[in-house]
């Protein structure tokens, strides 16, 4: 598996937060803040994984991820949502949507890891 990350939130202290545990664990980090920006860095940077935040204004991560997955360029890099919508049906929502995983807000780096780890 590349060692490339993609992490997608608006929000820059929970893009700080999931940053700071994949660097820790080797990966190197690109960033985007919102949907529109994830799929076109997908798509230039190719990572070998994305963690979409749900909630962002514009175009949501339902969206970027129904986006994704239809793209023959992007569609086979798997795609973990970290959102605070820990319910049982937003889990399966992200599913239908293409998601391979689910961190829930507030995350620890061990769950992190432990998404990476399911879906290598």
């Amino acid at each position: 598996m590349s060692k490339k990350v993609l992490v997608t939130d608006d929000s820059p202290v929970d893009q700080a937060n999931i940053k700071n545990v994949l660097t820790d664990a080797g990966f190197l980090v690109i960033t985007a803040t919102n949907g529109t920006e994830a799929i076109a860095k997908a798509k230039s940077e190719k990572p070998a994984l994305i963690f979409l935040d749900v909630v962002m204004p514009g175009m949501d991560g339902y969206e970027t991820c129904r986006t994704l997955q239809t793209d023959p360029e992007t569609r086979d890099i798997p795609v973990i949502f970290v959102t605070s919508k820990g319910q049982k049906a937003d889990r399966v929502w992200g599913q239908m949507q293409g998601a391979k995983g689910h961190v829930q807000k507030p995350f620890s780096a061990d769950e992190v890891i432990d998404q990476i780890k399911a879906v290598a």
